[in-house]
């Protein structure tokens, strides 16, 4: 199977002309990084019209026509970050949580938000935890995550116990608003991606737990899938995407398939290293050396 990849950097306009290229080269099938749903849905609309299936690789397009969605469980991702927070609070009775969530514009952050609500709002009705803040960032901008929790933090006289950050990024915002408050590793926050960044802060106890996302194995499973499309095999296509996810704007639902992410706390982070997403060396370097030998990681 021949593959032209295409990367628009973020660029619109770039993004719907390769579209427009590769259909017109008629290719079989098309798979869809959206940068936004509304320039997204107007790909998907005219490779639709030139009889080219279309895969959602990631990142869902709300409203388009995608045939098959190909993602981990975002909902799974926010099941696992709020249980992190919940396991690293323990039996803490009415701890004051702070959610700083991603985009409002990314079906993924709505997604994550979602599965997170499953495991806390039934503590927040409780009166278990108490809700102090949710907060979506625009752009998932870390330096806007950080000046509006150093707001939510001053507002609250540093009475927060609990953060769920929505990725590695805006966690590292909030540590560095905690460590200036001297909270930093005794708040627990979450995140996910597994960064290199994310990954330290995990072992130096800043940050409760990452949430671990194989990018080699959502590209098999999307290769696997649109081999048997381009192949006309729509049968076996059906048999892969297992899940259904739901297209709100576009009222329908689409079929999924849906990989299963990985907790990471200092329990398991050698994992991360044993599938070389990063690098022993560069996550033990410096002073986490002994943390990594704690860790079982080379350090």
């Amino acid at each position: 199977m021949d593959a032209d990849i295409r990367n628009a950097d973020g660029d619109v306009q770039k993004f719907s002309q390769d579209a427009d290229d590769l259909i017109r080269k008629g290719v079989k099938v098309l798979m869809v990084v959206s940068l936004d749903s509304q320039s997204g849905a107007e790909v998907e609309r005219k490779a639709r019209a030139a009889g080219v299936a279309t895969v959602d690789y990631d990142r869902l397009t709300l409203g388009g026509s995608a045939s098959y969605y190909v993602s981990f469980d975002n909902v799974g991702v926010g099941q696992l970050q709020a249980q992190g927070l919940v396991d690293c609070l323990g039996q803490k009775r009415g701890a004051r949580i702070v959610e700083i969530e991603g985009a409002p514009t990314d079906n993924n952050a709505t997604l994550f938000h979602q599965g997170q609500e499953q495991v806390l709002k039934p503590k927040y009705d409780s009166g278990e935890y108490t809700l102090v803040r949710s907060q979506p960032i625009d752009n998932w901008d870390a330096e806007q995550a950080g000046g509006v929790f150093e707001q939510i933090l001053d507002a609250n006289r540093d009475r927060v116990d609990g953060v769920v950050a929505a990725n590695d990024g805006l966690a590292d915002a909030v540590i560095s608003v905690l460590r200036q408050h001297g909270l930093a590793g005794k708040v627990p926050v979450t995140g996910q991606d597994a960064t290199l960044a994310g990954l330290r802060s995990v072992l130096r106890g800043d940050q409760c737990m990452s949430v671990y996302k194989p990018v080699r194995d959502e590209a098999a499973a999307a290769a696997g899938l649109v081999s048997a499309l381009a192949k006309g095999d729509k049968g076996s296509a059906d048999t892969l995407a297992t899940g259904v996810v739901r297209d709100e704007a576009g009222h329908r639902d689409v079929p999924a398939l849906l990989i299963k992410p990985t907790m990471i706390t200092k329990a398991n982070i050698k994992k991360v290293v044993s599938d070389n997403a990063v690098s022993a060396a560069d996550l033990c370097a410096g002073d986490l050396a002994p943390l990594c030998r704690a860790a079982d990681l080379p350090g």
